[in-house]
């Protein structure tokens, strides 16, 4: 086995295979940014503005948010170098995994594991066991969905023994869910594409772990559910019935039949589950036939696929063809909410939240009771969008309390983010070099887009506004980042931690260049942002910042884990998903590692002398994806998706994960616990 372990930096060969690019999000790299807006970046920004006035104004924003502990006060000595404490932090006490390319999810020296569901396995009653090569549609609506990204874990006692388990099925990837001689990419039959319907959405399954042998695993229970693209949702919000999502099917526009490329997601207080749908555009064909100048601009926009789609799903459902069904398009890309708790729930489209690739969307309780619901717009140079509450939260997790809350999502405030560096732009060169106050950081505020009936953006209606997210966000002269994903609340510290996970076109002839925010030209390895809104209230418009990390090969120069010592970390690449422990640890999920091993799951403290020490705890199997994770006093979960991906199809497999020998690679769920005394589990990243 050691003979097969990758040298701790490889070289940099690039991530993603292309099948995956071609399936999750329709070669998105491949083809020219959505985001053609000339809107100014903190690049041409700085200029205008003075270096003494930006200090002043992050120091006293970070002393109003009680102390954003080292933010710069415009000294240009360099952030001391702190000294490792001799132990790890609690939670992150373990022996990380090196970076490798086994078959196999790696974990550290001491844990187990075991996988809780897979592709294929029974989700509703009287579903059949799984046949590979004799797959029908009707199996798949009962069974789990394939590529599973998103994990939601929502406890139903005191000591979370009994769970519901809700997980996104994210994408679809043909060429490797059916036997070879079965599936041709230019003629796929209709059951087949509706065996993808099917295999899209969300499972909701119930599941036990383990308080004795350790691990999660699945029960039969009323509450199993699948959510396909068969399900009808109901619209709800300010955009609820408008013009832009009518169609021959709904002229309503307050029915969508499905949700697609559930990417992250989060679950709320209340004990619901919001899911983000993402890379929607890609299963649209005929949008160029579409001549009208303003809605032509916005599928472009969007990128709405023009000429034939790679599944060929608008040959049996014309909903697929924008020039049969223009509004189609526009009844994807929202934030859609689920109650797990009722098996008979209608699920919701929250308009309010705005519609663009939603990555995931995490929620803040105000100060004063409201709800705050962040979210990224996975894309090349989108952008980072909060939307806050009109109403107040209701805590428990009653009937009742969901009702109410959930309600809350359709009335308040759409903002998007504005960030601003607090050092000249000669200082930042695109090699990730620090600039002479030691770090990366600024403030930043947020842009009001709409509320309720209300546009705030010139030339734009408040329905516009909700439908067309990505315009309205441009006009303003919002950030572009680097691929917003995940965006979470840390529990104990309050801060926001945000993934941005590549961009290798920043700074590009024609492309945005470098601002303080996304620092590196060509940035194929991604960074992690913190940011603390002032006063520490989640509905504040102004907020100070700063990168925790600047991901890559800790030997390369243009890479920064925080401040901590480069030589005592794992080297992180991509960063996509993530989550927090008890103790306020971040976690990081990887998606696209371009340093030459498989992605992973990684730890790192965000406050104290080890700030910034990333540690791998466990990596998936080749050409996989670590999606989803969900860490808890004594169990980590983790969604494997598109194992063996990086075949050709399936007549080549080159994973067998998760059932060896000869089977085909199948997408799923695995749980991680630590083995402690007396044979009993004992707790994550303690020894």
């Amino acid at each position: 086995m050691l003979d097969r372990l990758l040298p701790l930096f490889p070289a940099h060969p690039g991530g993603r295979s292309p099948i995956t690019c071609e399936y999750r999000c329709g070669n998105a790299c491949a083809h020219p940014e959505a985001n053609e807006s000339g809107n100014e970046y903190f690049g041409d920004v700085v200029k205008d503005i003075s270096r003494r006035r930006v200090f002043q104004a992050g120091a006293v924003m970070a002393a109003a948010a009680g102390g954003f502990a080292a933010l710069s006060t415009g000294t240009a000595a360099a952030a001391p170098t702190p000294k490792p404490r001799p132990r790890p932090v609690p939670g992150t006490d373990f022996t990380p995994v090196p970076p490798n390319k086994l078959d196999a999810v790696s974990i550290p020296d001491g844990y187990a594991q075991r996988v809780v569901v897979r592709w294929g396995d029974p989700v509703v009653a009287g579903a059949p066991k799984f046949d590979f090569a004799k797959q029908t549609a009707a199996a798949q609506a009962k069974q789990f969905g394939y590529n599973n990204d998103f994990v939601g874990l929502i406890p139903q006692d005191p000591l979370g023994l009994a769970n519901l388990l809700v997980v996104n099925h994210e994408y679809t990837t043909e060429v490797h869910m059916f036997p070879a001689d079965q599936y041709d990419p230019a003629n796929p039959t209709e059951e087949q594409a509706k065996i993808a319907w099917a295999a899209h959405g969300l499972s909701v399954l119930q599941a036990r772990r383990d308080p004795v042998r350790g691990g999660l695993e699945v029960v039969p229970s009323r509450y199993g559910r699948r959510i396909t693209l068969d399900t009808i949702f109901e619209v709800r919000g300010p955009a609820a019935g408008s013009k832009y999502l009518q169609t021959s099917a709904d002229p309503s526009g307050r029915k969508v039949r499905g949700t697609q490329n559930n990417c992250s997601g989060g679950v709320t207080p209340w004990g619901t589950v919001l899911s983000g749908e993402e890379n929607f555009d890609q299963y649209f064909a005929n949008s160029d036939k579409v001549t009208e100048p303003v809605a032509a601009a916005r599928l472009k926009r969007y990128s709405v696929g023009a000429g034939t789609s790679t599944r060929k799903w608008e040959r049996f459902d014309k909903r697929w063809d924008v020039a049969q069904e223009p509004n189609e398009p526009n009844r994807f890309g929202w934030v859609v909410e689920i109650d797990p708790n009722d098996p008979n729930s209608t699920p919701v489209k929250h308009t309010a939240l705005g519609r663009f690739k939603h990555e995931a969307a995490n929620i803040k309780i105000t100060a004063d009771g409201r709800v705050a619901v962040y979210s990224g717009d996975d894309s090349r140079f989108e952008y980072i969008y909060k939307f806050v509450s009109k109403g107040k939260y209701k805590p428990g997790k009653s009937a009742y309390a969901r009702r109410h809350n959930s309600a809350l999502l359709d009335e308040g405030t759409l903002y998007v983010a504005r960030f601003t560096g607090d050092s000249p732009a000669a200082e930042l060169d695109g090699k990730g070099t620090l600039p002479a106050d030691g770090e990366f950081d600024g403030t930043g505020e947020w842009i009001p887009l709409a509320s309720g009936d209300k546009s705030f953006v010139d030339g734009f209606t408040a329905e516009e506004v909700y439908v067309f997210t990505r315009q309205a966000a441009d006009k303003v002269a919002a950030t572009k980042m680097d691929r917003p994903e995940d965006i979470e609340p840390n529990p104990v510290n309050g801060r926001i931690y945000a993934a941005l996970t590549n961009n290798s076109d920043r700074g590009a002839a024609g492309k945005a260049g470098v601002d303080e925010a996304n620092p590196r030209v060509g940035n194929k390895n991604g960074h992690v942002l913190e940011w603390e809104e002032d006063r520490g209230d989640a509905a504040s418009t102004r907020f100070s910042w700063r990168l925790l990390l600047v991901c890559g090969d800790p030997q390369a120069a243009d890479t920064y884990f925080g401040g901590f010592p480069k030589d005592q970390v794992s080297p992180i690449s991509c960063p996509d998903n993530v989550a927090f422990d008890r103790h306020g640890n971040l976690w990081i999920s990887t998606d696209g590692n371009t340093l030459g091993a498989n992605d992973g799951l990684f730890s790192v403290p965000v406050t104290g002398p080890e700030r910034g020490r990333v540690k791998q705890f466990l990596s998936v199997p080749v050409g996989a994806e670590t999606c989803g994770p969900v860490v808890t006093d004594n169990l980590v979960l983790v969604a494997v998706q598109h194992p063996g991906e990086n075949a050709t199809s399936s007549a080549n497999p080159t994973s067998h994960w998760p059932d060896g020998g000869t089977a085909q690679p199948r997408p799923a769920i695995v749980s991680v616990w630590k083995k402690g005394r007396f044979g009993l589990p004992g707790r994550i990243g303690e020894r």
